[in-house]
């Protein structure tokens, strides 16, 4: 069996060989590519810890394509597709000596029933290489894995010298020259009917070859990593989200506290029995609030924390506080940002009602648009003038902690509007996007 890529008329020998390698190359990128979208694979890469169902995934992931590849050199004579040496040493080198021999065995039995019977001892081989060394050296330096190691040689080799210590960049890279050049030599002396190899005509070839067999182990290394380090920014992203939420969410508990405390401060010599009704009602919310991890929590959720913090309002203002409210059936089981309607209710009765002579009313109403949940917190308290409606979101702790929430939370998706009129009320006005269900987040 000829070991030399026999191409097109028009092509040398030197042509032939060259366009092999970057076809063989380009094949271990796709491979690598495809494999990094299965989340089932990616799960394998990012941990380290691997139980033996995780390395026997990873083993026929790399070793049914390997297997494949080998099958349709020997039928077709596709020599790009042989990847004998590299895939079981890359996967011994990602997930242990027993997943790149298993990788191996797969390769080397298509070749095996070809004759070619150096084939299989030795793609074993090269997975229990790479399995060896990832016992041997720094999993991180595994990741770290470059051929061009080689622009600072003198530096890396003078580390080495100067710390006594082996520079695993240089091992690695070493580990896939020496098995090419084994085989090189192997196919040599036992022909290509026995082991299959690249043949060149020079050692400039040869030297490409190498090169090529170490890329081939560099670029799915660089492509996994890349799958990895972005899997990393992501959870970074979450956990950044999260802790920004429940920054946010931990600015309206204290705001809301220290104006209820006040209220019964003031209470306390007036009115003992009404200040004490409310400690034992504002107990009761901050044992709820306590209770509550979640960032997210139904609309009826919501209005029950609603209600428990107007239970305390009406103590505060008897029969001159009226609550109405028009909830929409089909909106009760939609998910909202817990804590999200108390602070827009606080600030109707503490900037609205509270300075209004008379009886004083709050209608909280909830509707579905199309792909949007809207949600209406309306007073007919004092208002503002139309120059100073942004000082609310500006200066205020309530609207603009619930404005940048729902920043940080939906982005453009959703709205805050405050439209008010002097002498006639206020209404704040949020559209968010309409979620049935969400995964919690937790800080």
């Amino acid at each position: 069996m000829a070991s030399v890529f026999q191409g097109p008329a028009f092509l040398t020998a030197d042509q032939s060989l060259l366009t092999t390698l970057i076809v063989k190359l380009a094949v271990v990128a796709v491979l690598a590519t495809m494999l990094a979208r299965f989340r089932k694979f990616q799960h394998i890469l990012i941990f380290e810890r691997r139980d033996w169902t995780d390395r026997l995934v990873f083993a026929l992931a790399i070793g049914v394509p390997v297997m494949a590849g080998v099958t349709a050199r020997l039928l077709l004579g596709y020599h790009a597709a042989d990847l004998t040496l590299e895939g079981p040493f890359l996967t011994g080198l990602i997930a242990g000596p027993y997943a790149g021999a298993v990788v191996g065995l797969l390769g080397g039995i298509p070749a095996l029933a070809a004759g070619e019977f150096i084939a299989l001892p030795f793609a074993i081989g090269c997975g229990f290489a790479g399995g060896g060394l990832r016992e041997a050296c720094p999993k991180e330096a595994i990741w770290q894995f470059t051929p061009f190691v080689v622009v600072d040689l003198r530096k890396h080799l003078w580390q080495a010298l100067r710390r006594l210590e082996p520079n695993w960049q240089l091992v690695l890279l070493i580990a896939p020259i020496g098995l090419e050049l084994l085989r090189q030599a192997l196919g040599l002396r036992f022909g290509s009917s026995r082991l299959f190899y690249l043949s060149s005509t020079s050692p400039w070839m040869t030297a490409l070859v190498v090169l090529a067999a170490v890329l081939a182990v560099a670029t799915p290394i660089k492509i996994w990593n890349s799958a990895r380090i972005e899997h990393r920014l992501q959870e970074q992203e979450k956990l950044l989200l999260a802790a920004k939420i429940e920054a946010l969410k931990s600015q309206i508990n204290p705001h809301f506290l220290f104006n209820t405390l006040a209220s019964i401060s003031s209470l306390i010599r007036s009115n003992p029995e009404t200040a004490r009704t409310l400690i034992i009602r504002l107990s009761g919310l901050l044992r709820r609030l306590i209770r509550s991890h979640q960032h997210f929590v139904t609309l009826r959720e919501e209005l029950e924390a609603v209600d428990e913090y107007l239970d305390i309002e009406v103590v505060r203002f008897g029969s001159n506080l009226g609550v109405r409210k028009e909830i929409s059936p089909d909106t009760t089981e939609l998910i909202v940002p817990s804590m999200i309607l108390q602070p827009l209710v606080e600030n109707s009765i503490k900037h609205g009602l509270a300075r209004k002579i008379g009886p004083g009313s709050i209608v909280i109403r909830s509707w579905r648009e199309p792909g949007l949940v809207v949600l209406e917190v309306e007073d007919d308290g004092m208002g503002f003038l139309t120059d100073r409606l942004d000082e609310p979101m500006s200066t205020g702790i309530g609207l603009a902690n619930v404005r940048e929430r729902l920043r940080v939370i939906y982005g453009a998706t959703s709205q805050l509007t405050l439209t008010s009129e002097p002498g006639a009320g206020t209404r704040v006005r949020l559209e968010i996007p309409e979620l049935i269900a969400v995964e919690p987040i937790t800080a």
